[in-house]
């Protein structure tokens, strides 16, 4: 027990930003290690087809769940997240929340017939469901995360998914196939939002009609943007099935899947920043919003890049042995949206900050451009190339939206990456890729295990060169471990 107060001890006394970044991407890495075996379990036991139903059912949920809550969920963070107010801008989007999804669930049942896909999945009143519970597990995690919670968040969002992993398993095992994968995911939210509910502490009281404009205020250019961010999430899954088979979709979103590893430190750290961003914003504090995007790229590019090079170096045997001969097709694809993730860092920021600092609607212009451009990309490249060129429309996609969020935002903030830090990034990770090539031209990579090896001396390779060539890295991690508080995002 010592050793766990110790431990605990040490986590809280690092400044809140690091300590809910480090809660959140330690969940993280343990949701994909138990989501990377339980996806190698489903690719091997109910194929690419039947997964491909599946991820249709996640992109039409992804799609159907942002138009039915219409930027109010993140506006109603925005509002929280500001300290004025909390209890009645929570019930204001509630109330919001609840009509809009209202009229949409009738509207998906007036027109039942025409969702085909879902229908022959056999997963459509299950779709029904997911929006239903989504309500109340969005609006408590929206409240917690508003409360600047990161840390509770990314607790319940973990015991979300562990539970839906372990229902899904259960579910395949008896055969339940497709409609097992989809009851799993409405379960995992189910648990989440009891669990949740006992760290939520706002309560409903009367509203006015200025909270509902304030939130709208807001809202409007949110949805618009997170629009465009859900038509190049999703459309390219949409339109493989439409215009090839669910085993494509199946190996496309595999692939997908396996090149996100590259972004949990992105992820983990927006999630983190973004109500913090909005608090200093609030309150003039320029400065730390400065420092806090120069830091966060730095973090999110010290994984992401060395990932990107071990991927594309030993992609096609993991595909392989991971998940079978059949998503081997998907090496190429792999290859460039491995890339992606290194624009996504760079992206994702850029996008997010616009949000944090009340420059929505110049988001919304930089990612419509970016929507349509895929739009079309996608339309013209499946057809042509499969897959491919679904991943080559992400590919242009997000370094176009990445670019103009960069010009918009220079002109509110100074944007100033940590250049030192940055090639130290790269050299060690090509010095990875050197010890790996070398490995891979003269070991046979006959098995799994095999297969491994390079990625576990990878790991060390990297992990000592980083701590070597960069002082500031080095320094701050040992902050973190001493527990003291470090500089950087405060």
């Amino acid at each position: 027990m010592l050793i766990f107060k110790t431990i605990f001890s040490r986590i809280m006394a690092v400044n809140p930003v690091q300590r809910q970044s480090i809660i959140s991407f330690i969940w993280k890495i343990a949701l994909v290690f138990i989501g990377f075996l339980s996806t190698m379990y489903f690719a091997r036991t109910v194929g690419a087809s039947v997964l491909g139903g599946y991820f249709l059912f996640i992109a039409y949920f992804g799609i159907i769940s942002l138009v039915s809550d219409g930027g109010f969920g993140g506006a109603a963070i925005k509002r929280i997240s500001e300290g004025e107010e909390e209890d009645a801008y929570f019930s204001a989007f509630f109330v919001l929340r609840s009509l809009f999804l209202i009229v949409f669930i009738t509207a998906l049942l007036i027109f039942k017939e025409y969702f085909v896909n879902l229908n022959n999945a056999g997963v459509f009143n299950w779709l029904l469901a997911a929006l239903i519970v989504s309500l109340i597990y969005g609006a408590v995690n929206n409240a917690i995360a508003g409360r600047g919670k990161i840390g509770i968040q990314a607790t319940c969002v973990f015991i979300n998914d562990l539970t839906r992993i372990f229902l899904q398993i259960a579910a395949v095992i008896l055969g339940y196939g497709v409609a097992g994968l989809a009851g799993g995911f409405v379960a995992g939210m189910i648990v989440a939002t009891l669990i949740s509910l006992r760290f939520f502490d706002l309560h409903f009281v009367r509203f006015r009609w200025r909270h509902i404009k304030s939130l709208y205020t807001f809202s409007f250019w949110l949805f618009l943007t997170s629009s465009g961010v859900i038509v190049y999430s999703y459309a390219d899954t949409v339109m493989i099935g439409y215009y090839m088979s669910n085993s494509d979709v199946g190996v496309y979103q595999i692939v997908v899947q396996f090149a996100l590893l590259a972004s949990l430190a992105t992820t983990s750290l927006q999630v983190t920043l973004w109500p913090k961003v909005s608090h200093w914003n609030k309150i003039g504090e320029t400065n730390k919003i400065v420092n806090s995007l120069s830091r966060a790229i730095t973090f999110a590019l010290l994984l992401a890049i060395p990932l990107c090079i071990g991927g594309i170096l030993l992609g096609d045997k993991l595909l392989y042995y991971f998940y079978g001969p059949d998503f081997v097709q998907g090496y190429a694809v792999l290859v460039i949206l491995l890339s992606v993730q290194i624009i996504n860092v760079f992206q994702l920021f850029f996008v997010s900050y616009l949000g944090a600092v009340d420059m929505q609607k110049d988001a919304f212009k930089v990612t419509s451009v970016s929507a349509l451009v895929n739009i079309v990309l996608n339309a013209i490249l499946i057809p042509l190339i499969g897959i491919t060129g679904a991943a080559i429309a992400t590919f242009v996609t997000l370094l176009m939206n990445g670019l103009l969020a960069r010009q918009v935002l220079t002109k509110k903030i100074t944007i100033a990456l940590e250049s030192e830090s940055l090639m130290n990034i790269i050299k060690a990770s090509m010095g990875m890729g050197l010890v790996v090539s070398i490995y891979r031209v003269f070991m046979t990579m006959s098995n799994i295990w095999l297969s491994l090896t390079p990625v576990l001396i990878g790991v060390g390779v990297y992990g000592f060169l980083i701590l070597r060539l960069d002082k500031k890295i080095r320094q701050e991690l040992k902050g973190i471990f001493m527990k003291r508080n470090t500089e950087g995002f405060e």
